[in-house]
């Protein structure tokens, strides 16, 4: 059987920007900013330093209520608080040049052409920078801000995310022919009416005129990113994704799922190359392995038991763990139908290796399930080079633990130790987050102005 690996000799790493960090107490160190989570001069800086180190891109998640109101206690989650992530990234555009741009947005609550239509002016006005991270949402509280009573349920919302993408990629290609924007003062014309091309799709869930009032950007439209681990959540990526952000606790977990959504691709007529598979990764680094841990344990001692269960309640399918014994085992959870990878991910990590519900909100207080390092720059590069080279990843979304103590020590110590071993360029070659992901070009026109 065909074992496949990154196609580049460089992996791509993404920089997931959230608040004061990733770990579940970052907001509470004495130098976090206390307004992070809504403060445009603190991701204004970060999104500069991110840029002159060459990531990929920056990515902001995103959901839209919040999150366990009414369930368990919100006032210590930093998380509760949000700004939207697409009016946020079109004021970042304005101070970056090269840096990509990933937003998420829902497929269950947003309509097509809305959500086509940011995407395309953020992508245009960039430069062809954008980047769309399609989520179902697993957020069960989502629906009352959208006038249901009820989340929908895991396979109509994948059903509904499959006609959606299918939408906006067709409201995107509403343009056809390199000669489709004669921008002809002298004649008096903008565009050829010919190459103009209204969609008119009717669907289970969607009728869709169009065509898109947006002209395509330098990199034809925005990219593609999913982040389902599901069975439904490997097909969309197989089907539909440029892009896939994973979560995963051991590198034969990573493994198993780059080859079977590489697998999958063929039978989509796509090559392994279409698509990038970037695992989450948070890095404590430090010049030391002491070092590391120290910083890794200051955090931990900051995390309340209340915090900690309301980590875990999103993944325990209705199940209120505040009624068990904290150093007690994980008791059996009924099956969620919201964030099913991600539940059987933290499930199979409590069985393994017997943790209690304690140690199992500990163990993922600072990246929620993702890959989490500890260890000196060497050492932790070292281990992404490992999944890199051996079939696991593409390359990395990097999740700071801490933005303030953790960026610098990924920029300065990090960074030059992969380029040290030739796994992560130097400066960008290209002008689009297509170029900077190794990823083809849409067979659509460029707007003259954006035009190579």
């Amino acid at each position: 059987m065909t074992q496949f690996r990154s196609s580049r000799s460089e992996m791509s790493l993404g920089l997931f920007l959230l608040g004061a960090g990733h770990h579940i107490a970052a907001w509470r160190l004495p130098e976090a900013p206390p307004n992070a989570a809504v403060s445009f001069p603190h991701y204004q800086a970060i999104a500069a330093e991110a840029e002159a180190a060459k990531f990929d891109a920056i990515f902001f998640a995103d959901s839209a209520s919040v999150r366990d109101f009414g369930i368990s206690p919100i006032d210590r989650d930093e998380r509760s608080i949000r700004l939207e992530p697409l009016t946020l990234l079109s004021a970042l555009a304005v101070s970056t040049d090269r840096i990509g741009l990933i937003a998420t947005a829902s497929t269950t609550y947003n309509e097509p052409y809305n959500l086509a239509r940011r995407f395309a002016s953020l992508d245009l006005l960039s430069g062809g920078r954008a980047g769309w991270n399609l989520v179902t949402s697993a957020n069960a509280q989502d629906g009352p801000n959208f006038s249901l009573e009820a989340h929908p349920e895991h396979g109509v919302r994948y059903d509904r995310a499959h006609e959606f993408e299918e939408v906006v990629r067709g409201l995107w290609h509403s343009w056809e022919g390199e000669d489709a924007f004669p921008l002809d003062k002298t004649g008096g014309q903008i565009f050829r009416p010919e190459a103009l091309h209204p969609l008119n799709h009717k669907g289970a869930h969607f009728a869709v005129r169009g065509p898109l009032s947006v002209p395509p950007s330098a990199q034809g439209h925005p990219v593609i990113i999913q982040a389902g681990a599901s069975e439904a959540g490997r097909d969309t990526a197989a089907r539909t994704a440029e892009v896939v952000f994973a979560a995963h606790q051991s590198f034969d977990e990573a493994f198993a799922f780059y080859q079977d959504v590489k697998r999958r691709l063929a039978a989509y007529g796509r090559a392994p190359e279409d698509l990038k598979i970037l695992p989450g990764v948070s890095p404590f680094i430090g010049r030391t392995r002491a070092e590391a841990q120290a910083s890794f344990d200051e955090l931990q001692d900051l995390v309340t038991p209340e915090v900690g269960l309301k980590l875990l309640q999103p993944f325990a399918g209705g199940l209120d763990l505040r009624d068990y014994d904290l150093d007690g085992p994980l008791p059996d959870l009924p099956v969620t139908t919201n964030a099913i990878g991600r539940q059987k991910l933290l499930v199979d990590l409590a069985r393994r290796e017997n943790l209690t519900i304690r140690q199992l909100y500990l163990h993922i207080a600072g990246a929620r399930g993702h890959w989490q390092l500890i260890g000196t720059a060497s050492e932790i590069a070292g281990e992404l080079e490992h999944y890199f080279k051996n079939g696991a990843a593409d390359g990395f979304n990097i999740m700071p633990p801490a933005l303030q103590r953790s960026l610098g020590p990924i920029t300065e110590l990090l960074l030059p130790e992969l380029r040290r071993r030739g796994l992560f360029r130097k400066d960008y070659t290209g002008t689009t987050l297509r170029e900077h992901l190794g990823l083809r070009r849409p067979d659509l026109p460029a707007f003259p102005q954006f035009a190579a």
